[in-house]
C-alpha cells in the first residue's frame, strides 16, 4: 500500500514539475519572440536609415557647394588672417597630408581664422579651418599635420554629410538631390551643416578622425604623436576651466582620446620621423593667448567672469536672458549681421560660462586669401621636410 502511495505521490510531483517547466518554458519563448521583434524593428529602422542616406546622396559638385556655404559662414564669424605666407605655409602642409588621403583629387583649401580661440573646423567639400589661436598652441609642422589630418578625415568620412542625412528637421524625400538648383534647400543645409560644424561630432567620429588622421599624417612622413602632443597641450591649457572649451566641447572625454591616440600610435609600425619644428617656427609667429585672457565677442561678456568661471547669483537672471539669446545666434548657424561677432554658448556651459574658445572674438576681414601652389612647389616642399611624395 506504501509502495503505491509513494508511486502516486512521485507521479504528482512529476506532473507538477512537468506543468511549472512547460510554463517556463513558454514565457522564455514569449521572451525569445519580444527580443526577436525588437531585433526586427531595429533592422528596420537601420534599412529606413540607409534608405534615406541613399535617396539623397549628394554629387562631389554639390557637396562643395555645400562646403563653400558653411565656410563663409564660420569666416563670417571668425574673419581671415590675411597673411598670404601664413597661409600658403598652411595650405603647403594641408597639401602633403592631402595628398596621401583617399580623396587627394579634392580641391582642398586650407584657411587660418583670425581669432585667438582654439579651435579647428572641417567642411564638406574640402574646406579646413585652423584658428590663429590654434597655430600659436602649436610647436612644430608634425602637430599642424595631425591637427589639419584630423580635419581631413571629417571631411573624406562625410561627418557632416552623414549628421545631416540623419537631421529629421531637414525632410528631404527626393531620391536626387541637385543643390545648384534648389538654393533654397542649399541655404537650409547650409545653415544646419553650420551648426553640426560649431558644435563638433560625435564620440565616435571624433574617435576615428583621430586613428585615421594618424595614419594619414604617417603615411605622409610626420611623426605619428604630432596630434596627440597638440591635445595634451590643450588638455594642460584647459584644466583648470568649469567649462568644456573648443575642441573640449564635443564627444569623447579628452582622457579617452589620448588612451587611445598612444595605443595607436603604438600600434603604427611607420617609421615616419619628420618633425620640423624649426620649419613651422620660420613661418608661423603667433605667440598664444591665455583662455583666461581670451577677448569674447560682444554679448558674451555678460556670462562670465574674467576667470571663465562663476558669476555671482545676483546676475543670474540677466546671464540668463543673454544664454537665451546665444542659444538663437547658435540655432541661426552663425549667418547673418545679427550674429557676424557672436559666437554660441555651448550647452555644456549653461549660465554657469561660455566656451571662450568657441566665442572668442575674431576679425572683421571674411574674405578668402588667394593661395596658389604648383604641382614643383609641393614637391620641392615635401623633399625638403624628408616627407613622402
Amino acid at each position: 500500500m506504501k509502495s503505491i502511495q509513494t508511486r502516486i505521490l512521485v507521479f504528482l510531483a512529476l506532473l507538477n514539475f512537468s506543468t511549472v517547466a512547460h510554463a517556463q518554458f513558454g514565457n522564455i519563448l514569449k521572451s525569445v519572440d519580444k527580443l526577436n521583434e525588437k531585433k526586427d524593428k531595429l533592422n528596420e529602422k537601420k534599412k529606413e536609415i540607409d534608405q534615406k542616406r541613399e535617396e539623397w546622396n549628394l554629387s562631389e559638385q554639390d557637396e562643395v557647394r555645400l562646403g563653400e556655404q558653411i565656410s563663409a559662414k564660420v569666416r563670417m564669424t571668425y574673419g581671415v588672417v590675411q597673411d598670404p605666407n601664413v597661409h600658403k605655409y598652411v595650405t603647403l602642409v594641408g597639401m602633403a597630408v592631402a595628398k596621401n588621403s583617399s580623396r587627394s583629387k579634392l580641391a582642398w583649401h586650407f584657411i587660418v581664422l583670425d581669432t585667438d580661440g582654439v579651435n579647428a573646423f572641417a567642411a564638406p567639400g574640402g574646406y579646413i579651418h585652423i584658428t590663429r589661436g590654434a597655430l600659436a598652441m602649436l610647436t612644430s609642422e608634425s602637430q599642424l599635420a595631425g591637427v589639419l589630418a584630423h580635419e581631413l578625415t571629417h571631411v573624406t568620412a562625410k561627418h557632416t554629410l552623414r549628421a545631416l542625412q540623419e537631421n529629421k528637421g531637414l525632410e528631404i524625400g527626393a531620391k536626387t538631390v541637385n543643390l545648384q538648383s534648389d538654393p533654397a534647400l542649399l541655404q537650409r543645409m547650409a545653415d544646419e551643416g553650420t551648426k553640426i560644424v560649431f558644435a563638433g561630432y560625435g564620440r565616435n567620429e571624433e574617435l576615428q578622425a583621430d586613428s585615421e588622421g594618424i595614419v594619414l599624417a604617417a603615411k605622409a612622413g610626420y611623426e605619428p604623436a604630432g596630434l596627440r602632443k597638440f591635445l595634451s597641450a590643450l588638455n594642460d591649457r584647459n584644466k583648470d576651466s568649469e567649462v568644456k572649451q573648443g575642441l573640449f566641447a564635443s564627444h569623447p572625454e579628452m582622457n579617452e582620446r589620448l588612451q587611445k591616440l598612444d595605443a595607436a600610435i603604438a600600434a603604427q609600425k611607420s617609421d615616419a620621423m619628420a618633425v620640423l619644428a624649426e620649419r613651422f617656427t620660420m613661418h608661423i609667429k603667433y605667440q598664444p593667448v591665455a583662455l583666461t585672457g581670451l577677448a569674447v565677442a560682444d554679448g558674451t561678456k555678460g556670462l562670465t567672469d574674467d576667470s571663465g568661471g562663476k558669476k555671482d547669483d545676483n546676475n543670474k537672471k540677466d546671464d540668463e536672458k543673454k544664454q537665451s539669446r546665444f542659444s538663437r545666434l547658435k540655432n541661426a548657424a552663425a549667418g547673418g549681421s545679427e550674429s557676424k561677432q557672436s559666437a554660441s554658448v555651448t550647452g555644456s556651459g549653461g549660465s554657469r560660462g561660455v566656451d571662450r574658445e568657441l566665442s572668442a572674438k575674431g576679425g572683421s576681414n571674411a574674405s578668402l586669401v588667394a593661395v596658389t601652389v604648383t604641382d614643383a612647389e609641393l614637391a620641392d616642399f615635401i623633399k625638403q621636410g624628408n616627407l613622402r611624395g
